[in-house]
């Protein structure tokens, strides 16, 4: 029996393509919630659920204490549990898993920046993770690679992207409207949103032809800067199927997400990635181009403005990564 974990809202739309396929082709599993993004219950019935712990000291450490003490009573029956990505609930999950003989799936796994604080703490959980895990389900060639260089010789496969399983019924829809979709949230932009939210007003009010919308991440340390941008349409945080209709009407993307870097390598979007690295290096040039800093963020706007349109033939797979996977699973789990 597999048990499924997850707690995010991302976690959840890369898993939700096996759920799909597992329920099609009835496949035993059960879910395991990690809550964090307690929304999510309102869309998914879950077999187990974890309460983090709320108190005053540091939200990694408690993410970390709430898994590890209360995982004994989640196994009976289970055989194997699989995680997703790189959270601090996925390695969590993953280690309580580890110390109790239960073997480990990584869905996404290989991803690397190299870079222990870019993006922080994600790049030590999944090397960590990838230390762990029996079978590493990669997205890509050089995923696959990472791990044979780590000298990790496990079961490893390249299945692409589960978060493209989502986008097959909008991949017709798209198109180039006057709109510009802004995402920022990443832990490692919040010294510094302030600059990244002047620099993108200043696009805006530039490019008055085009309506920039922003659906604002609830963290404060993002939200106490809205008041930054006027020529901004700033809206509340949307589902992913509402962030998909926007996405394949928008013209050019500015972004911090790791999983919009592969949504727009599928629809054909430009993908303005204000980071430092990525580990998604596969579409840099084709479909992602690096903003290091806020500074530099006019100056390539306005150049990838002006050829918007691109056709490369996406890197991250084809959509169909749950039908690869469910085969592995079959062979791998007797």
């Amino acid at each position: 029996m597999i048990l499924l974990a997850y707690g995010t809202r991302p976690e959840y739309i890369k898993i939700k393509p096996l759920i799909n396929i597992f329920n099609k082709e009835s496949f035993p599993y059960k879910v395991l919630f990690t809550g964090q993004h307690k929304d999510l219950l309102n869309e998914q019935q879950v077999d187990y659920q974890i309460d983090i712990i709320d108190d005053k000291n540091n939200r990694l450490d408690n993410i970390v204490k709430s898994i590890m003490t209360t995982f004994d009573w989640i196994l009976e029956d289970i055989t194997h549990v699989l995680v997703q990505g790189d959270t601090t609930s996925v390695l969590a999950v993953a280690l309580s898993a580890f110390h109790h003989g239960i073997k480990v799936i990584h869905l996404e796994a290989g991803l690397r920046t190299y870079d222990r604080e870019n993006p922080y703490p994600e790049e030590i959980n999944r090397r960590i993770v990838s230390a762990i895990a029996d079978i590493h389900l990669c997205p890509t060639k050089n995923n696959f690679k990472n791990l044979v260089n780590e000298k990790l010789y496990e079961s490893m496969y390249i299945v692409g992207n589960t978060v493209l399983d989502n986008l097959l019924t909008y991949k017709d829809k798209c198109e180039y409207c006057n709109k510009v979709l802004v995402t920022m949230h990443r832990r490692e932009n919040h010294h510094w949103m302030d600059k990244w939210f002047t620099e993108i007003e200043k696009i805006a009010l530039l490019h008055f032809d085009l309506e920039f919308i922003l659906p604002l991440h609830p963290n404060p340390n993002v939200q106490k800067h809205k008041h930054l941008l006027k020529n901004v349409k700033v809206v509340e945080p949307m589902s992913h199927e509402n962030l998909l209709e926007l996405l394949v009407k928008t013209k050019i993307v500015i972004t911090d997400s790791g999983g919009i870097q592969e949504e727009c390598s599928f629809f054909n979007k430009k993908c303005l990635t204000c980071r430092k690295v990525t580990e998604r290096p596969e579409a840099i040039g084709q479909s992602t181009f690096m903003v290091e800093k806020p500074s530099n963020l006019f100056t390539m706007f306005n150049e990838q403005i002006l050829e918007h349109k691109i056709d490369y033939e996406c890197p991250f797979g084809d959509g169909h990564a749950a039908e690869k996977i469910i085969k592995i699973l079959r062979d791998e789990i007797k």
